[in-house]
């Protein structure tokens, strides 16, 4: 959202903030992703025949990244574990109770194959190691401009303008926020500063997912764009520490008089301008009072007011 902090995050392997170094974090596993094909999840195998390591999952992914630790990857034990999984599955098993749809490209674009519920399967030829995303296609999942998002229950994806590729894409609401949040926040800060942000960030774009009114120059409908315009969403830039705190925090929300709150955010309490009406959270100041021993949720009522946590 703040142009400063995304400056602050680009530059954030030489800098130092408040005597840190910030460094490289390892990789974040998402939510439920151990490796094991459970029910209700979409499965890869790095072998046919559904052998070899099992990269698991529970909802749709539009970039899988290509290498460590930004990545997606095979998590069970056997051959091919560590690897990540673009370009590297060989088969399937669909346990969730939706059509999956396997595509060659990252975004959801060019050749794919489906993949019915239950299904355990090769890849094809043209897709066998050329897997870059996958979408699950059940009668549940919002096609054009709807959302199946209310006050009280989470999208389950959102519209994302790409303004340099003039493209909008559906993006699996739980992977956008994990591939925001260490983009708004540095990854090393403190967990609860880094829960903080995964609450804002999260809510920020669950308001603008029930609207859904703004328009690219083509017509096409939009929720949030990729940039400072809204928040910076970078495919593939998921990081260990700012994952582990959106999972922490994903069953809280923010409201105001009962409705999704509009959690806005920028770098320092002066560039905010707007901070002291209680609609805008510092970044650094997160940071800073998490450093002082305050937790996410205190943190949050700091800075917001008149909101409910639920």
């Amino acid at each position: 959202m703040s142009t400063s902090i995304k400056v602050l995050v680009a530059a954030s392997a030489a800098m130092m903030l408040g005597g840190m170094v910030v460094t490289a974090t390892p990789a974040a596993a998402a939510a439920g992703r151990d490796g094991v094909c459970d029910n209700g999840e979409f499965c890869y195998y790095f072998n046919s025949g559904n052998q070899g390591s099992v990269s698991d999952f529970t909802g749709s992914v539009a970039n899988y990244a290509t290498t460590q630790p930004s990545c997606y990857d095979f998590k069970g034990p056997g051959t091919g574990k560590g690897e990540c999984i673009k370009n590297s599955a060989a088969s399937v098993w669909n346990r969730s109770n939706q059509t999956v749809r396997v595509f060659y490209n990252s975004g959801h674009a060019g050749r794919h194959q489906d993949f019915a519920p239950g299904a355990k399967a090769n890849l094809e030829p043209g897709l066998k190691n050329q897997n870059a995303s996958h979408r699950f296609q059940g009668s549940g999942t919002p096609t054009g401009c709807k959302t199946d998002g209310t006050d009280t229950r989470m999208p389950t994806t959102i519209l994302v303008y790409m303004r340099a590729q003039n493209r909008v894409v559906r993006v699996g609401f739980k992977d956008y926020v994990k591939n925001v949040l260490p983009n708004e926040w540095l990854s090393n800060w403190r967990p609860e500063s880094l829960k903080a942000g995964a609450v804002a960030v999260k809510n920020f774009g669950w308001y603008w997912a029930l609207r859904s009114n703004s328009k690219t120059p083509g017509g096409q409908c939009y929720d949030v764009q990729d940039s400072t315009m809204s928040q910076v969403y970078r495919p593939g830039s998921a990081k260990a520490s700012t994952s582990a705190a959106v999972d922490a925090t994903w069953g809280t929300r923010l409201t105001r008089a009962g409705k999704i709150f509009k959690a806005q955010y920028c770098r320092t309490h002066t560039e905010c301008g707007h901070w002291s009406d209680g609609d805008w959270m510092s970044q650094i100041g997160s940071r800073d009072l998490a450093n002082a021993g305050w937790d996410h949720r205190r943190i949050l009522q700091r800075y917001y007011r008149g909101v409910v946590l639920h």
